[in-house]
């Protein structure tokens, strides 16, 4: 989990990567504060229940950013229940979540670095999330995360992560797909 900045001082994308499926979730979050990340995953439990929860999250790697700076707040629900485990990348070494870094990318294909995200809903944002996740991958073997995804995680659970597929020749990874 990462968080991708917009302008300074702006609207952040709260970014979840799964590295087997090179699959990425967003969700547009108004600062990089910590309750807001809290939040994201508080509102997946609750979508998922406690199980899926826990099957679709076992553990969780981040940074030692200020949003992510309690580890109780993300790995036990609001009931006190454990619900995963959250592990810190090493000062200064993006490399150790380089998969998300990289899913980044596609992110800035769409939003140019310097965009500000403030004009942005959720919609717009689950828009450029579905049409990344339905895009080929040669390290996949040319297959698509959505599909590797609804191999893995079932169609219910997938669905209510808020993905839906894309055909190929109907995705847009330019910031014409914002408009």
């Amino acid at each position: 989990t990462d968080t991708v900045e917009g302008t300074k001082g702006g609207k952040v994308l709260h970014t979840i990567f799964w590295r087997k499926e090179d699959l990425l979730l967003a969700f547009l979050l108004d600062s990089k504060e910590m309750s807001g990340t809290v939040g994201t995953f508080d509102r997946l439990e609750e979508k998922l229940g406690i199980e899926k929860f826990r099957e679709l999250f076992p553990l969780i790697l981040t940074d030692n950013g200020m949003e992510f700076a309690d580890p109780e707040l993300f790995e036990y629900s609001k009931t006190g229940e454990r619900r995963t485990k959250i592990y810190y990348c090493e000062p200064r070494h993006s490399e150790q979540k380089g998969g998300i870094e990289k899913a980044h990318e596609y992110i800035r294909y769409v939003l140019p670095k310097g965009s500000t995200f403030d004009q942005l809903t959720q919609e717009k944002v689950q828009l450029m999330i579905n049409h990344i996740n339905s895009t080929a991958r040669p390290g996949l073997g040319g297959m698509r995360p959505i599909d590797l995804a609804l191999q893995r995680f079932g169609k219910d659970a997938v669905e209510k992560l808020g993905l839906r597929v894309i055909s190929p020749d109907e995705v847009n990874l330019t910031p014409k797909l914002m408009k």
